[in-house]
């Protein structure tokens, strides 16, 4: 378990974080700049003290004014992995990654040398310094040299904010195999909600210094009144399915989940896969009675749950579209004629409509197995 509860003024910032996380799998630290994101994560490092609190994880203390315990950075085994790579740049690749190795063998076999430099497909640039490297390979080797100091958990401070769109995308994967392969837990800070959606098991949602919610993703992604903070515009529920069949005759893949299939352009995993599907809000309409005759492929037959007393012209409605001991929340966001149109009420049933050409690739990520056997 990681275990934070500190206070520390920086600035304009008055910093007081309290939370648990589970020392496995992904946690994300999310909100908007200057949510004190940053300054937590130097905290847990061991870069800055914070005033008063304790840091521990399971139950081994990195802080604690309390006992007069402030371990040195060095001394906390954690490996960090900054927005720029800062790599040295009279260093090769391969001498960038030894500069991080601990002496003597690693604790776990999965972060020996050969094993890091294999996971992260750095063989070909092993001879080769930072300025031949693209933004992306230069992150990869930054993960590498992070992994290699051992680390019991990985600090991920916006690992891709510097990135564009195409390198973005080729690091994403490998963070994945990071979470699904390797028994470090992550805290990976990010402002981008399509990043927490794909990789984090647990959000620690940030405003102003302070924890506003802490859960599954999935949960706090589905509440209304988090909003403000999770983002509206691209605001929608995540959806945890399995690949349950695919249609190569039409390009499909059918998503199994508590309440119904999921038909989305063909994804190419194997039977099985768990994945987490992101169904925008704005994607999704609303029919009092199954409609017949319509190209939208899903319909799913749910309630209303929660109606946001939006003033606007527009509405989200929260709807139940899962079994009756397996809820499975999903947003829509329709005009607020619509909803004086259909009558829409707490309890009212409904069906909600998804087009499958509405959900692109982005909008799907694999989740570990570990994930899916804790539902």
């Amino acid at each position: 378990m990681i275990e934070v509860d500190i206070q520390k003024r920086v600035g304009a910032l008055e910093l007081s974080v309290q939370f648990t996380a589970p020392s496995a799998g992904i946690t994300a630290l999310f909100g908007r700049s200057g949510a004190g994101k940053t300054t937590l994560v130097s905290a847990l490092a061991g870069l800055i003290r914070p005033d008063r609190g304790r840091i521990a994880i399971d139950d081994d203390v990195l802080f604690s004014d309390a006992e007069g315990i402030d371990r040195r950075p060095e001394r906390r085994r954690l490996g960090y992995v900054f927005q720029e790579s800062r790599l040295f740049p009279h260093y090769t690749v391969r001498g960038n990654l030894g500069y991080g190795m601990r002496r003597g063998k690693p604790r776990d076999p999965a972060l020996a040398f050969e094993a890091v430099v294999e996971l992260l497909r750095l063989e070909p640039l092993l001879s080769r310094r930072p300025h031949d490297l693209s933004g992306g390979e230069k992150q990869r080797v930054a993960i590498g040299r992070a992994l290699l100091a051992d680390p019991r958990l990985l600090l991920m401070d916006e690992p891709l904010a510097s990135l564009d769109l195409a390198h973005r995308a080729e690091i994403l994967p490998f963070i994945e195999d990071l979470r699904d392969r390797l028994r470090i837990p992550i805290i990976y800070v990010s402002h981008a909600m399509e990043e927490v959606v794909r990789l984090a098991d647990t959000l620690v949602l940030m405003s102003e210094g302070r924890v506003a919610a802490v859960g599954a993703v999935e949960d706090l992604t589905s509440r209304l009144d988090l909003r403000p903070l999770t983002g509206r515009f691209e605001a929608g529920a995540v959806i945890r399915a399995s690949v349950a069949g695919s249609d190569l005759v039409f390009g499909l893949t059918e998503l199994s989940f508590p309440g119904g299939r999921l038909r989305v352009p063909h994804l190419g995993l194997p039977l099985g896969t768990p994945i987490r599907a992101r169904i925008r809000a704005r994607d999704v309409a609303l029919a009092l009675e199954r409609p017949r005759g319509l190209s939208i492929l899903n319909v799913f037959a749910g309630r209303v749950v929660e109606i946001a007393a939006d003033q606007g012209p527009m509405v989200d409605v929260r709807l139940d579209i899962g079994k009756p001991d397996r809820p499975v929340a999903l947003w829509a966001r329709i005009t607020r004629r619509s909803t004086h149109d259909l009558q829409l009420e707490v309890g009212k049933p409904i069906h909600a409509l998804v087009k499958s050409v509405a959900l692109d690739r982005q909008s799907f990520s694999p989740y570990s197995r570990r994930g899916a056997a804790e539902e």
